[in-house]
């Protein structure tokens, strides 16, 4: 019988932290189901659970670049050091995250003691590395010019990720200033997008953000489909800056005080 054999090769870091936001997605679900506390009418759990699933999204994108790099970049001072600090970063907002929630509190625009101002502090400082991150990997895919990238992919890649944390730098710091989600005062039994939990009735700036993460993955994407119909790389510039307008139009809706969709 032929032997099994494994390859000696370990994982990638992006990897890695991939299968623990994997892991950590399945563990806040199990703990959903044992645990009906609510804060704010919203399910203990719900917090740490999006932020999980949010992180398979952000670094399954980043793995799927990272195996397209050249070695001289992927293991190269530059991304080796970046990634070492978006883990730290990602590792101490969901340890975070997940104490607040076990402890019946929430962890985001909690002020209401030192600890938690510090803390929220903190995270602001922890998200913005994350995207800055992101960034750096934009620039490292488009000098590396052995990546396994076609032209329309690189720029996709390139202009995604860098707008994306621009875009995302823009909506945070706006919800960081902030109290809240929203831009007037919902009311007890005020509409909601179904799924999302985005308010109908008042301005939300999650929608904006939301659009703003996920630049990185929707510019690439596009510049893939855009290299196999044989499109021109400028096609990804039209495209970014269509997606860029229509990600500020829906932030100036929300400041101006008026939902996505009012239901």
């Amino acid at each position: 019988m032929q032997s099994l054999t494994f390859s000696s090769e370990a994982p990638r870091p992006l990897m890695v932290l991939t299968a623990v936001s994997v892991a950590l997605a399945t563990m806040t679900l199990i703990w959903s189901f044992a645990d009906p506390r609510l804060i704010d009418g919203v399910p203990v759990w719900a917090k740490p659970m999006k932020f999980a699933i949010s992180l398979i999204v952000f670094f399954g994108t980043l793995a799927l670049l990272d195996a397209r790099l050249s070695p001289a970049w992927r293991d190269g001072r530059l991304l080796r050091g970046t990634t070492v600090v978006m883990a730290t970063a990602m590792v101490f907002e969901m340890a975070y995250i997940i104490f607040m929630a076990a402890r019946g509190e929430a962890s985001h625009f909690n002020q209401s003691t030192p600890f938690t101002q510090a803390m929220y502090g903190l995270m602001g400082l922890g998200a913005t590395l994350l995207v800055v991150g992101v960034a750096v990997y934009g620039v490292a895919a488009w000098r590396d010019t052995w990546a396994d990238l076609g032209p329309a992919l690189r720029m996709g890649v390139a202009v995604g990720f860098v707008g994306s944390t621009v875009l995302t730098l823009i909506t945070a710091l706006t919800l960081s200033a902030m109290s809240g989600h929203f831009i007037g005062t919902p009311g007890p039994d005020a509409a909601t997008i179904p799924l999302l939990g985005w308010s109908a009735a008042v301005g939300d700036l999650r929608p904006s953000h939301f659009l703003a993460l996920h630049m990185m993955q929707a510019l690439p994407l596009a510049g893939l489909m855009f290299d196999r119909l044989g499109w021109s790389s400028r096609a990804v510039l039209v495209t970014a800056a269509a997606y860029a307008v229509i990600t500020m139009a829906v932030y100036a809706q929300a400041l101006a005080g008026m939902p996505l969709i009012r239901l």
